[in-house]
């Protein structure tokens, strides 16, 4: 059986004064989650906001301990790079609640 943890990632950017400096922020970011944890990655709200955007990631793997580690393990990264502006939640699933209801 594997597990899927869904993370939704809420960021504010105080400083931000434009969208196309939010979208360097977001690019970047979204990178170095795909670089580092191996995540799916994609901004889901807030697409015309220059302060604030949402990005769902998805964790995949064989153990439930492994995926809540590495979820656990990707928010305190997302909030060390957004000390003032991040809050993460997150769910995780098994296959079978996916794809046998």
């Amino acid at each position: 059986m594997a597990f899927v943890c869904l993370l939704r990632i809420n960021l504010h950017f105080p400083e931000g004064s434009d969208l196309k400096g939010k979208r360097k922020e977001i690019s970047s970011l979204k990178a170095q989650l795909r670089r580092r944890f191996g995540a799916s990655v994609a901004e889901t709200d807030h697409h015309d906001l220059w302060q604030r955007s949402t990005l769902t990631a998805a964790l995949v793997a064989r153990e439930h301990g492994e995926v809540q580690d590495e979820a656990a393990s990707l928010a305190r990264f997302v909030e060390s790079r957004h000390p003032d502006g991040s809050w993460v939640e997150r769910a995780t699933l098994s296959s079978g609640e996916v794809l046998d209801p």
